[in-house]
């Protein structure tokens, strides 16, 4: 079977050669081990630069707003449900966009392997089919990439990207059968008090460095609601009130809208569960308005529409 970094860089190639895309956003190799970083190739031969494995895990829809050029982007099924969300939201336009789509297996979350790891640092690492081998100072480590996914990776019910110009490589299974809500369930089933807590022992560690709003493809807004100071919604504190407000109305914002990238957690530099709270939303707009974002680009989301009959049961 073909490489699939080889394959990205031949299509890449066509697509500048022929002139049908003025840019590539793709990932290219990261200056640590275990680590990529997205690359921005305008010209074929610099397409050798692009690469595919487990740790090719931004979202690069990030990048596609305010883009006056014709981009061709490679994105696996997260990203193609963000691109989705942002064409309905006219953030970007479907004709000025080519998406190269790649099936996925899921990304490595890094510092699990860390945590494993123990401190020890990492020199090298190769993956070998569903393997990694880990190279440091006097140790090798081979590891089942499995055990050490991102925790969106491992509920993620679109491993295949959702739209597509041209697929690279053959579709993969999907995660069927799995209770991808099970965490937020267990967060449910307590108390309001129990839960309130945990979600304050969260924030309480937020430094407010917004790297999860920066991370975020759908956290576009002119002027984020933070930054505002006519009217000053919210404090620029690390006190437990200012955070917290953050990280509700950043969740509110997102709701509808948030394809559960995982992009959030992955930015944050103190390991913050961001990602329960806007799960958690997640479901309720699943269950309460019959509607997951950036599945398709037919459906309207929930807060874009008004239904005069609707029961609204769950007003209570």
């Amino acid at each position: 079977m073909p490489d699939t970094s080889v394959m990205i860089r031949d299509t890449a190639k066509k697509l500048l050669v022929e002139k049908r895309v003025d840019l590539i956003i793709g990932f290219e190799r990261g200056t640590l081990p275990l680590r990529s970083t997205p690359c921005f190739v305008r010209r074929s031969v610099e397409a050798e630069k692009l690469i595919w494995n487990a740790s090719c895990e931004n979202n690069l829809a990030r990048y596609l707003r305010k883009r006056k050029e014709k981009v061709g982007i490679v994105a696996k099924g997260c990203d193609t449900r963000s691109i989705i969300s942002l064409i309905k939201e006219k953030q970007v336009a479907r004709e000025q966009v080519f998406i190269i789509g790649v099936p996925c297996h899921g990304m490595i979350d890094r510092r699990k392997i860390e945590a494993k790891l123990d401190g020890r640092e990492i020199l090298e690492a190769d993956e070998v089919s569903e393997k990694v081998i880990l190279k440091g100072h006097d140790f090798t480590e081979i590891v089942a990439k499995e055990e050490f996914l991102h925790n969106s990776c491992n509920t993620c019910n679109y491993r295949n990207p959702v739209i597509y110009d041209v697929l690279i490589g053959d579709k993969v299974e999907e995660n069927r059968g799995i209770d991808e809500y099970g965490e937020v369930k267990e967060f449910e089933a307590q108390s309001a008090d129990r839960r309130w807590q945990s979600f304050t022992n969260e924030v309480s560690k937020c430094i407010r460095c917004y790297a999860c709003r920066n991370a975020c493809p759908l956290c576009y807004c002119q002027e984020c609601f933070v930054d505002s100071s006519q009217p000053r919604w919210i404090g620029k504190t690390t006190n437990l009130s200012d955070t917290s407000i953050f990280h509700i109305v950043r969740a509110f914002h997102t709701a509808g809208r948030c394809v559960d990238c995982g992009a959030c957690d992955r930015a944050c530099p103190m390991g913050i569960d961001i990602r329960k709270l806007t799960k958690k939303i997640e479901k309720d707009v699943k269950e309460l308005f019959h509607y997951q974002a950036g599945v398709n680009l037919e459906d309207v989301p929930p807060l874009a529409t008004f239904n005069l009959g609707d029961p609204q049961e769950f007003i209570k």
